[in-house]
């Protein structure tokens, strides 16, 4: 069977942008200060960079390496990744179906939520919600465009469904012009542009000085102490650890299969062990120093510190869209303040989304041997269709339970999956080597060990403890915080997950069917 000329990065420059756009997405501006605050300011950072250091930069390193080693092979997506890494094991390919699964989960909700970005930068920079001055009032806007209430503001879902079309399309035509000519392209500019609109609205943030002269403790330099001062008392609770581990997995977008899509596409000579690190180091300067820098500590100066657990605690959505705006209508220049945060948002939910598509397409583009116009007209005209359910029934715990499957479970299993696959089945020392092949940078000795058994030990431990505790996955599998009357909804987005996930598996069967017919042909 004839093989199609497979795509590649056009530069270095262009897959680091890449892979930061995957990295770099909604949670490093608005999870990442919300479960700071939630978890001991400060002290959540000690756990936030040990996880960093023992379990992301490390994973990191791997899906690199392995993405690359298979797509020497002709494999970017992770059934054909794995199943180079241990071609005697037959079943092995199968546990790959995690790598698609997860991000197309995530892609059925992430491209609505991106898609209100978008709408906020229009009404932003149109005035739209100007004259919304109160808390209750912005989140009354909010409801109403999302479709959970009619009110004075949106009386039809028409505004929150055409601005999902255009997110969409946007998605799909990036997808369309391939890994050079869309993704890398689109990256290149996208990256650039919102870390420029991010130092803006940082610098803005810390000359605020103290706008109440009744208030002067109210200031920015205690507004970050609030945020980085740490309570040593945190570092007790299992909690926050968890949640530390989850916002490293979360913000470096490992354990989705997604780097090493894009990884495969490198040549066997390029550097996986420098630009992995660079990539990193890009993703924590836009979450530690320019999300860290911004809400919370705004929030501080103008609502003061006891509303500040308030705020943390109202979710990641009302501090994004209820109180920045708030926040941001009180600065000069209160539209393109709006503007700017909401297309910095825009623009790194983009750069994430369209990662989250390609371990898909190029599942269908490798084994299936499609074009990649056709690989995108399928996987576009399945995930529209899924994205309904995100849609029509967002306050119905679907998303909720979208995220958890997709977003959660998966990422750490198939992070568990692919470092013991990589460190024990492929072998520590062929590890080793492979990450060092064309790299200009020797990473430290340790981490050999680490890979080894400090990784894969952390996260099986974190799937342990995690089953057992209060609020752990086994209370979710129970549905002890799902409303009765939202229980038959999330039942119903459980089997439809379950279906999924086996056609998913049933394809990499037929697949890999029909790949033994064409090598014996």
């Amino acid at each position: 069977m004839a093989r199609k000329i497979r795509d590649s990065w056009g530069s270095r420059f262009g897959v680091i942008m890449a892979v930061a756009g995957s990295a770099v997405g909604l949670g490093n501006f608005l999870r990442f200060p919300v479960q700071a605050v939630r978890n001991g300011g400060g002290a959540f950072m000690i756990p936030y960079f040990v996880a960093l250091l023992l379990v992301g930069i490390p994973l990191m390193w791997v899906e690199w390496s392995i993405g690359r080693y298979g797509g020497g092979f002709g494999h970017s997506s992770a059934p054909g990744v794995f199943h180079s890494l241990a071609e005697k094991n037959r079943f092995i390919k199968y546990f790959g179906v995690i790598g698609i699964f997860g991000p197309l989960v995530i892609m059925i909700y992430y491209t609505y939520i991106e898609s209100w970005t978008l709408a906020y930068s229009v009404f932003a920079i149109t005035g739209r919600y100007a004259a919304v001055t109160t808390q209750e009032g912005m989140q009354s806007f909010l409801r109403g465009y999302q479709g959970l209430e009619r009110n004075q503001f949106f009386s039809s879902m028409v505004p929150a469904y055409s601005f999902f079309l255009v997110t969409f399309a946007v998605n799909m035509a990036v997808l369309a012009h391939g890994i050079k000519g869309g993704i890398e392209k689109f990256c290149k500019v996208a990256m650039p542009t919102l870390l420029i609109f991010g130092v803006i609205l940082m610098v803005r943030v810390l000359f605020l000085g103290t706008p109440d002269a009744l208030k002067p403790d109210w200031n920015i330099v205690n507004g970050l102490g609030y945020l980085w001062n740490p309570d040593f008392s945190a570092l007790k609770s299992a909690r926050v650890w968890l949640a530390a581990t989850g916002q490293v997995f979360f913000t470096l977008s490992v354990g989705l299969g997604v780097i090493l899509t894009y990884a495969s596409y490198l040549k066997k000579g390029d550097d996986v062990a420098l630009s992995g690190l660079t990539a990193v180091s890009m993703n924590e300067t836009a979450e530690v120093i320019i999300g860290g820098s911004m809400i919370i500590p705004a929030a501080f100066v103008f609502f003061g510190p006891l509303a500040i657990s308030t705020i943390a605690d109202s979710g990641a959505f009302n501090l994004g869209f209820v109180t920045m705006p708030m926040i941001l209508s009180r600065m000069p220049f209160p539209n393109i303040s709006g503007f700017l945060w909401f297309s910095l948002l825009f623009l790194a939910g983009v750069t994430s989304s369209v990662s989250m598509a390609q371990p898909a397409i190029a599942f269908l583009e490798d084994e299936f041997n499609i074009s990649r116009s056709k690989a995108v007209a399928i996987f576009g005209t399945v995930t529209f269709t899924l994205c309904n359910a995100a849609i029509f029934f967002l306050g119905r715990g679907v998303v909720d339970e979208l995220d958890f499957w997709g977003g959660t479970f998966c990422l750490v299993l198939f992070a568990a999956v692919e470092v013991i696959l990589f460190g024990w089945v492929f072998g520590i020392n062929k590890a080793w080597e492979e990450v060092h092949h064309g790299a200009d940078m020797r990473i430290p000795r340790v981490y050999k060990y680490i890979i080894k058994y400090v990784t894969p030990g952390f996260l099986i431990a974190v799937l342990f403890f995690w089953f057992f505790q209060k609020d752990g996955w086994l209370s979710v599998i129970r549905m002890d915080h799902v409303a009765v009357a939202d229980r038959p909804y999330v039942m119903a987005t459980r089997i439809g997950l379950s279906l999924i996930f086996i056609a998913l598996a049933v394809m990499v069967k037929l697949a890999w069917k029909k790949r033994k017919k064409g090598v014996s042909a």
